[in-house]
């Protein structure tokens, strides 16, 4: 049941052998990039008080989701490809059912559904908190407090992986076994339940994560339905000499819902892969070659999610600068009373609040 592979023995230099080289290198920068970026976001988002924030914990709850598909999924990935180098492409018996009582990927499968249910409702979690901060600005800080967002947090986590045993649990006919297309363990047919209707329960899985989806695009529109109104009445406002809107959300809470945009385009991306290969396999294809982009482009986007804070959050890459270079920005001079009147820090306010950031 847990054979790795079915071919032979190939020499050192067969194309088959080079591609699986290839194979172990990219998953090594990505055990790399995902553990690496993950650890700074997470020491960024709770080592700075400023940023301890509901928006921040969220944030971290997505980072500790990356990470330990970088700390457990990929590693074992890499370490079931040089197994095989070493043993010259041979077949990998696996021990009898009567002497098998765990397998590395009773632990990886689980862990991979479970953080990638994790992912995406972290960011439908996201998409809710910064909708409320934009529709109802003067509330979010009632209606969105760190208490609710920890348990909020603590619930999602347990339904997540609930989610991601509920194949094992209420279908005989599924195992976890480490697949040689995907080069991953994943939920596969046992040999007597190939054509059982339970497997059918894997279509939890994109079901699942295609409703969140579609409710984080929904909550999206709306959020940037609002903003489109705000910028105009801004605009409006500013012909007319007001500058101020107390009762409207700030720049800062305009660029995270774009930023919360963009990463729901980019787990959307990476995800819609996996799920039709899903929908394919409980339908009876087999797509070996596919599923291996799938589900890497999938493990990839652990790693997309610190580059993205770093292009669109200021904060996040002052932050970043000052854990690996130091607080450098404190030897810089602070401007004086008197330079408050001088016209040249004026328009240098001025080009600051027209940055591309803040729109």
């Amino acid at each position: 049941m847990y054979n790795i592979t079915n071919k032979t023995v190939c020499s050192f230099r067969s194309p088959a052998e080079h591609a699986q080289v290839l194979n172990v290198c990219v998953m090594v920068v990505l055990v790399i990039g995902i553990t690496l970026g993950n650890v700074v976001s997470l020491a960024i988002f709770l080592g700075s008080k400023r940023l301890r924030t509901p928006q921040g914990y969220l944030k971290a709850s997505l980072a500790l989701a990356d990470l330990a598909v970088g700390v457990l999924v990929v590693p074992y990935s890499v370490h079931t490809e040089i197994q095989i180098l070493s043993q010259g492409l041979e077949r990998v018996e696996a021990p009898s059912e009567e002497k098998r009582r765990f397998h590395p990927c009773d632990l990886m499968g689980p862990v991979f559904a479970g953080c990638t249910f994790v992912s995406i409702t972290t960011i439908f979690l996201m998409s809710v908190e910064r909708s409320i901060s934009v529709l109802k600005p003067l509330h979010k800080n009632v209606v969105v407090t760190k208490r609710r967002t920890l348990s909020l947090i603590l619930f999602s986590w347990a339904l997540c992986f609930f989610l991601a045993v509920a194949p094992l649990l209420f279908s005989r006919d599924i195992t976890l076994q480490f697949n040689p297309c995907s080069r991953m363990c994943n939920y596969a047919f046992s040999s007597l339940g190939r054509r059982h209707p339970g497997w059918n329960v894997m279509l939890l899985f994109p079901a699942f994560d295609f409703s969140l989806l579609g409710g984080t695009f929904v909550i999206n529109l709306i959020t940037f339905g609002a903003i489109r109104q705000v910028c105009k009445m801004r605009q409006k406002l500013a012909e007319t000499g007001v500058r101020r809107i107390s009762n409207r959300p700030s720049f800062s809470d305009i660029r995270a819902a774009k930023t919360i945009a963009i990463l729901t385009l980019s787990f959307s991306a990476s995800f819609g892969p996996v799920a039709v290969f899903v929908v394919g396999s409980v339908l009876g294809y087999q797509w070996c070659d596919f599923s291996f982009y799938a589900f890497w482009i999938l493990t990839s986007n652990s790693c997309w999610n610190v580059i993205i804070y770093s292009v669109r959050d200021q904060r996040f890459r002052r932050k970043t600068k000052e854990l690996f270079f130091g607080k450098v920005l404190k030897g810089r001079r602070r401007p004086k009373a008197t330079d408050e009147r001088h016209p040249g820090h004026c328009m240098a306010v001025i080009k600051e609040m027209l940055r591309p950031e803040y729109v």
